[in-house]
């Protein structure tokens, strides 16, 4: 029996994306030849276009943020796979500013591939082109793993704070510096008591007996290093946190901005307890916590767990972080 509401195998996605357009038709454009979606409104300032994009099944990651403050373009994928090059080299045509375009990649390798190509292509049509990677997640973190670093949570706020530095006229190689570095700021710990199911079999891309949870799970149903019992939830917290800070260790002058995700299936109610306990640990660990999202923002279809990421701010990062943002999944 069929889990999730379709006209069809393979239909999902692709109505999807036309009910998303029609939905937000006031904020970005669909381009559904090609697939990608692009801004309706953006800065006359900008001088370089955003653009991200991954699979589908993770939303409203990417095209619920494209809009004024942050992408100019997105993406979409099929289910957990990469868009192709043709999008991406499309869309990055109708985004380019006067000093072209830059591509922020979650690191995966269908996507590197991916927007690499794309990336050679625009350099032929004499576009310029950088990319800034994302790669925060804490549990992929190991010399034995030679992607590195899976892209992850971070995402949404390398795109908000750049969306806004975007709006101020920043050049493209300052822009692309100021990513990475963001990038480097960031770190996100993943964990879920379920998995997700796929949408083509209705089965779950694994099982975990009562009471276990997978530890470091992937936003694609990658299995944990390790699996623990779920325990408390402040224990767990408590846990995860102290993980992103040894991992970041934000100087006394610093704070963070914090970003509390559900992967799906988790409830607001359980999503506000976790935030709950994780202000708890940065008040006794003496960190600030300048500024939170809590919600579902990068999600992994129906998977039943949840995510923390932290990025270190400065005074700099904070302002590009409160700047106007007017998308369909984030706006203030």
């Amino acid at each position: 029996m069929a889990r999730y509401f379709e006209n069809g195998t393979g239909e999902l996605v692709s109505d999807a994306l036309a009910g998303f357009a029609r939905a937000h038709a006031d904020l970005v454009e669909y381009d559904s030849t090609d697939g990608y979606f692009t801004a309706r409104h953006t800065a006359p300032e900008r001088r370089v276009g955003l653009l991200s994009g991954g699979g589908s099944g993770h939303e409203p990651l990417h095209a619920g943020y494209v809009g004024a403050g942050m992408l100019d373009a997105a993406c979409p994928g099929r289910i957990f796979a990469s868009p192709h090059n043709r999008q991406i080299f499309r869309a990055s045509l109708a985004a380019a500013g006067p000093e072209g375009v830059l591509h922020i990649v979650k690191n995966y390798t269908g996507d590197r591939i991916n927007f690499g190509i794309a990336a050679e292509r625009l350099a032929d049509a004499g576009i310029a082109c950088s990319r800034v990677l994302v790669d925060d997640d804490l549990a992929t973190e190991s010399e034995d793993i030679a992607a590195g670093r899976r892209g992850t949570g971070a995402t949404v706020l390398v795109e908000k704070v750049l969306g806004a530095a975007a709006d101020t006229g920043m050049a493209h190689e300052q822009l692309a510096e100021l990513g990475t570095a963001l990038a480097g700021r960031c770190r996100t710990l993943a964990v879920a008591s379920a998995a997700h199911h796929s949408p083509a079999t209705g089965e779950p891309a694994f099982v975990l007996p009562p009471g276990e949870l997978e530890y470091g799970v992937g936003i694609h149903g990658e299995r944990a290093a390790r699996t623990r019992s779920q325990g408390r939830v402040g224990e767990l917290v408590e846990e995860m946190t102290g993980s992103l800070l040894d991992a970041l260790r934000p100087g006394p002058e610093e704070s963070v901005v914090a970003l509390v995700n559900g992967l799906g299936s988790v409830t607001a109610l359980e999503l506000y307890g976790v935030f709950g306990e994780l202000g708890r640990v940065l008040d006794a660990r003496g960190v600030g916590l300048a500024r939170h999202l809590v919600g579902d923002y990068v999600t992994a279809l129906d998977m039943r767990g949840f995510s923390l990421t932290l990025m270190v701010a400065d005074e700099a990062t904070l302002n590009y972080y409160d700047a106007p943002v007017r998308t369909p999944a984030l706006r203030w």
